[in-house]
């Protein structure tokens, strides 16, 4: 169990939390989510010690080990099957006392703390994380000092999960992976069986790897049960009941302040306008909801509109030496409209697909057919480090239009979805969010025919990446997608092309298919397999059955609906009798009573308006189940 009480933090002078409080039950998986810069990785930092509290405290049970990625990937010459078999620190110490020890009793326990914790799977074990995350057997023997920094971050990954530790600490894990193995990590945490807090910002990891959901909002903690769409409806429904309340709220202390404003003066209502001045000072306001909504993506149509196809490929051959291609015979064609997501492992040769495309790599062999005046622009995560890191967004684009005047240049830049305040903010102390939402609007700027997108998700909070989404969905020009962020593919993709073993191909399934090829774990498909088993009989049973469990609850919530409307029927009646000035003065006892009963109406409304709330959250479990 972990438990957050009052905590508050504050980092350069910032108050991210304030008094927040949270209980996490144990072996419970739940998402943190919030827009980027709540302090979503500072509450980390307070769970793993590494960071103090101004007020409040951090506390888990005695002997829990909290485990996380570590922050630098592991460049040593020791095998990844070695790195990660060693991050079992209480295994290794285990094996390397067995080879000292001479006292026959320590020797056997040992030998039964071995079995205890299963070490003699412990390399199956291992070998297993590691080919989820994307590496073969001949990867797993190789030194960690030969990988990028971002293949050895899965290293560090496959370390952490290979450890099992009881609290688990997951940082935006996928950033550092493709779909292959995002789909794999879905799976894989779905099953841990401790306790798991992951940040995120991927809705379909959020919705199938978790059971709760923690929202990091307005220095709070909140915990709600379910997935994260089950999360979304019910914030929404809470924040419109909260609104609802508000409104009548500033009503009923427009009509309480009327009154004061008439009659304080006059001594023979002096009393009753102080009985309303005290009325006023115990209402405690409701919140208005604040407006935080996301810049939208705006992507520039094409200047000059091209026919079909845009690219066509016969035979085509491309790699990176002579008579070495890592994509062979590709026979391809992309129309002026495509929405094409890439499919395949990270080195099956995405990347250099959408190079070939780019014009940045040349056909080897076969002929490559280019519609004229096509033009392509293409992002990628890696091309971050190219922005001028001393320059402003605005310096940035002053560079593509040196003649246009500064409002049309600053008009462009708020295109690309960057606050007034942004513009002038040197690259280097852009979020990487917003560094993505410059570098993208760059690459599209003059009007792409063809816009290829790599990882273009990674550092963009939930918002912003379905703004993303209805931005793709709204540009005329052809879309190719490389993401491990299955809901943008989704939402977006038409079609899907697989990249694997040297050529690209068509895939005629859908991404629930390519999971179970992934994984070897249906999941959907499964569960839509072993319902179809059963037939429309049984399963119409077995909705009668749901169906005849939930009807007390649907009763009680039907009555709970019609006892709210009463309420706020005879709450209008009377609030239309206190409008009335003369009410006070004719018969200032009804008037009081009157005021008395609306106010303990209201306070029964809000209770069976919260009551209600949660007997609808549990139904709609209880039928979705």
């Amino acid at each position: 169990m972990l438990i957050i009480n009052d905590l508050s933090l504050r980092i350069a002078g910032r108050l991210l939390l304030d008094h927040a409080s949270l209980t996490l039950p144990a072996g419970t998986k739940a998402g943190l989510v919030g827009r980027n810069g709540t302090g979503k990785t500072t509450l980390f930092k307070a769970i793993t010690g590494d960071l103090s509290s101004e007020t409040g405290s951090v506390s888990v049970p005695k002997n829990t080990r909290i485990g996380q990625v570590a922050q630098e990937a592991p460049g040593t010459e020791d095998s990844l099957l070695e790195i990660v078999l060693a991050a079992d620190k209480e295994r290794a110490a285990l094996l390397e006392e067995e080879k000292t020890a001479t006292d026959p009793h320590r020797i056997a326990e040992i030998h039964i703390r071995l079995a205890d914790i299963d070490a003699h799977t412990a390399e199956s074990r291992a070998a297993t994380i590691l080919a989820g995350l994307g590496f073969d057997e001949v990867a797993q023997q190789r030194p960690a000092s030969s990988f990028s920094g971002g293949w050895r971050m899965r290293v560090a990954l496959a370390a952490v999960l290979f450890s099992q530790p009881d609290l688990l600490l997951l940082d935006e894990p996928t950033n550092y992976l493709d779909l292959e193995g995002t789909l794999w990590l879905e799976n894989y945490v779905s099953k841990y069986p401790h306790t798991v807090l992951l940040i995120s910002h991927d809705r379909d990891l959020l919705n199938r790897a978790v059971n709760s959901i923690v929202h990091l909002d307005q220095q709070k903690l909140s915990f709600w049960r379910g997935g994260y769409d089950q999360f979304e409806r019910q914030l929404s429904e809470q924040q419109e009941l909260q609104e609802k309340g508000r409104v009548k709220q500033e009503a009923q202390r427009k009509h309480l302040q009327s009154f004061v404003d008439r009659f304080r003066a006059k001594a023979s209502k002096a009393r009753q306008a102080q009985s309303r001045i005290k009325a006023l000072e115990r209402m405690k306001p409701i919140a208005a909801l604040v407006n935080d909504s996301v810049k939208p993506f705006s992507f520039p149509e094409p200047v000059k509109t091209v026919a079909s196809p845009i690219v066509a490929l016969s035979g085509v051959n491309v790699g990176y030496a002579p008579g070495q291609p890592i994509l062979k015979k590709m026979t391809l064609r992309i129309d002026a409209d495509d929405r094409i997501a890439l499919l395949g492992a990270n080195g099956n040769g995405k990347s250099t697909f959408a190079k070939l495309l780019a014009g940045r790599l040349k056909a080897e062999t076969g002929t490559m057919t280019i519609a004229p005046g096509l033009k392509v622009a293409i992002f990628a995560q890696h091309q971050l480090d190219d922005l001028r890191p001393d320059e402003n967004a605005y310096e940035h684009v002053r560079r593509l239009m040196p003649e246009a005047p500064e409002s049309k240049v600053r008009a462009r830049v708020a295109q690309f979805g960057l606050a007034t305040e942004k513009m002038n903010t040197p690259a280097k102390d852009l979020s990487g969010g917003e560094k993505a939402r410059l570098l993208m609007g760059l690459a599209a700027f003059d009007g792409p025919n063809l816009f290829i997108l790599d990882e273009p998700t990674n550092h963009l909070d939930i918002d912003s990446r379905e703004s993303l989404i209805h931005a793709l969905n709204d540009f005329p020009g052809a879309v190719i997608l490389v993401s491990h962020d299955r809901h943008l593919l989704e939402a977006t993709a038409d079609r899907l092309w697989l990249v694997k073993d040297g050529v690209v191909n068509p895939y005629d399934g859908d991404l629930d298919d390519y999971k179970t090829l992934v994984t070897g774990v249906s999941g959907d498909r499964r569960e839509k397999r072993e319902a179809d088993k059963a037939s429309k009989a049984d399963r119409r049973r077995e909705a009668a059955a749901r169906r005849a469990a939930l009807e007390p609850l649907a009763k009680e919530i039907r009555a709970t609906e019609g006892l709210m409307d009463r309420l706020r029927k005879r709450i209008d009646l009377i609030e239309d009798e206190l409008a009335n000035p003369a009410l006070y003065e004719k018969d200032p006892i009804k008037a009081t009573r009157l005021a008395k009963e609306r106010s303990e109406l209201s306070g029964q409304l809000n209770g069976h308006e919260e009551r209600w709330l949660t007997m609808s959250a549990e139904y709609e479990e209880g039928v979705a189940e």
